[in-house]
Formats: C-alpha cells, structure tokens, sequence
C-alpha cells in the first residue's frame, strides 16, 4: 500500500507517480495481473528514499531546536540565579 499518490507532497517522485497513473489508465484491467509492477516497485523504492531524506532533515532541525532551548535554559537560569 502506498499513500496518496498526490505530486505536491512526493516532487522527489513525480515523474514516477505519473508513469504509474498513466500505466493504470493504458492498462485498466493488465494492472492486476502485474502489468505496472515495476513501475510500482520503483515507486516504493522512491517513497522510501524520499521518507529517509525527511526524516534526516526532521532529526538535524530537532538538533537545532534542542539546542537553542538548552541555550535558552541556561540563559534563563543564569539571569534568575542573579
């Protein structure tokens, strides 16, 4: 199961999604016998990679931010101790 084949949320994929939407409506009763299979194992494979690119900026901007709270912390603790 793939999510929602929308191409403003998946750019990295778009071209992919297209070929794959374009094969279902070539081949309306061909895509369940496997007609657009590698189209779709290509499409999880981008899915896959563009959900481990997120995920990574995800992790560095959470670094950024815990590191400016601690930063602020320290700040503030060290002007109420005063």
């Amino acid at each position: 199961m793939h999510p929602p084949l929308t191409l403003h949320k998946h750019p990295m994929c778009a071209e992919i999604i297209e070929q794959f939407q374009q094969c279902h409506i070539d081949h309306p009763y061909g895509k369940f016998l496997g007609k657009c299979t590698d189209l779709k194992i290509k499409l999880d494979r981008c899915f896959r990679q563009e959900k481990a690119l997120k995920r990574k900026e995800n992790f560095e901007r959470s670094k950024e931010f815990k590191q400016r709270l601690d930063a602020f912390r320290k700040e503030n603790a060290a002007s109420s101790s005063q």
